[in-house]
């Protein structure tokens, strides 16, 4: 599940695993064995049964006998983390009523109004070329941004958690990445708990469930791991879908709502995850899988289980598992879906003419075993003149040359200063839309 071909094609590997029963082995990366479950049925019975199917990796066997290497690039979605996906029991529920009702606060209207600037302020990044790559110019960056509102991040601490989060999904230096990230948002709770402000990171520590500086912390990753990627390839996948010029995309009328339900039943936009570790050996269908390996669910398969054919057929929306089921099903679906409506809206709104600058069937999906994701969704369009707030960031980001000083030699003895550090995309966007 980790080459080119099952990134081109799942569907072909869920249907060959499927013809010998609901589940079956599978290797989801070098050396990381697995049993994915491809049935709906036995998908929810997992999902449902946290007494058998446990979440906390540190059951992990492969793991604890030294079999995984600790530097294994699987590890940072499936090692274990005290936070509410690899918890059970009092310990999961205290942690997630925690996150549940900090989550409660974010209505629906403080969404779109945190979403709206955001997506404009991207938009006038590239609005000008005529062309841009929506995955990485927008999908890709909305969520990693609005995250930061969320948490109420100031300017230096937003612009390294971007960047740490970027390079954890991408795969880039994730050790040295994961440093970063800790290291900021130990300093944005330490912050938080001298100032508090009405953010996520603020509600979380005065939550009456008493989390302790680590336990923030990894609720926090949890939160923004959960957030972002999933949301980049909403947004992304649907997209595409209303970007084809097929009877199934924007020409027919299809509508953005209309679009990501047809997203969340096709392309899911994480597929495969929600890894479950049994207590005991248990039979799933006439495969076993053994007591401490990994049992994952294949919310792409299930959703494209023949026993659903109904259900796909007339889209209803309670019968997919995109947002998974049980006492760990996303906490937060209602946002994630306002968060990708009003990122499209925007989008669409702002640039009628969008097109894809290549055929549909010509895009590459990213390799990787958990995920439903393009490497890039290049678009051409009308170039459109950018807002007051592109031509506000070039004034206050980019001086004209002539206004800058000339170097002089410094003088003998003096301390040598280091160069302005480079503003990041969230320092940035702060410097327009500071209150």
């Amino acid at each position: 599940m980790h080459d080119a071909a099952f990134a081109t094609d799942p569907q072909q590997v869920y249907d060959r695993l499927r013809a010998h029963g609901p589940a079956g082995p599978v290797e989801l990366a070098p050396g990381v064995e697995a049993t994915l479950v491809v049935g709906h049925e036995t998908a929810l019975r997992v999902l449902q049964n946290s007494t058998l199917f446990a979440r906390d990796a540190g059951r992990w066997k492969a793991l604890n006998e030294g079999r995984i290497p600790l530097d294994h690039p699987v590890l940072p979605m499936m090692a274990y983390r005290p936070n509410c996906l690899f918890t059970d029991g009092a310990v999961h529920l205290r942690l997630r009523k925690a996150v549940t009702d900090s989550l409660a606060k974010l209505n629906i209207t403080r969404i779109r109004r945190d979403v709206e600037p955001i997506a404009d302020y991207l938009i006038d990044q590239f609005s000008e070329r005529g062309r841009a790559d929506l995955l990485n110019d927008y999908a890709k960056l909305l969520p990693l941004l609005l995250f930061n509102k969320l948490f109420g991040c100031p300017a230096d601490i937003g612009d390294t958690l971007t960047g740490a989060m970027s390079a954890i999904f991408d795969g880039k230096d994730a050790l040295r990445a994961n440093e970063e990230l800790t290291s900021c948002l130990m300093e944005l709770i330490a912050l938080k708990r001298r100032r508090p402000g009405d953010d996520v990171t603020s509600w979380l520590i005065q939550h009456p469930a008493g989390l302790t500086d680590e336990e923030l912390k990894d609720q926090l990753v949890m939160l923004m791991g959960a957030g972002v990627e999933p949301e980049r390839n909403l947004i992304g996948n649907a997209l595409l879908l209303l970007l084809s010029p097929d009877a199934s995309g924007r020409d027919s009328g299809l509508l953005i709502e209309e679009a990501i339900d047809h997203v969340l039943w096709n392309q899911t936009p994480i597929a495969n995850y929600a890894t479950h570790y049994p207590v005991q050996d248990v039979d799933l269908g006439g495969v076993v899988a053994g007591a401490g390996t990994p049992v994952v669910i294949s919310f792409a398969a299930a959703n494209t289980d023949p026993a659903l054919a109904e259900a796909r057929r007339t889209h209803s929306k309670g019968a997919h598992l995109a947002w998974g089921a049980g006492p760990h099903a996303c906490p937060a679906k209602d946002p994630a879906t306002v968060i990708a409506v009003t990122a499209i809206e925007k989008l669409l709104n702002a640039l009628p003419d969008l097109t894809l600058a290549v055929p549909a069937r010509e895009l590459e999906w990213r390799p990787g075993p958990f995920h439903r994701a393009l490497v890039a969704l290049p678009v051409a369009f009308s170039p459109t003149p950018a807002t007051h707030i592109a031509s506000a960031l070039r004034d206050r980001t980019a001086p004209a040359a002539a206004e800058q000083p000339l170097p002089t030699a410094a003088p003998a003895g003096a301390v040598r200063q280091e160069p302005a550090r480079k503003k990041g995309f969230w320092s940035s966007f702060l410097d327009i839309f500071r209150v």
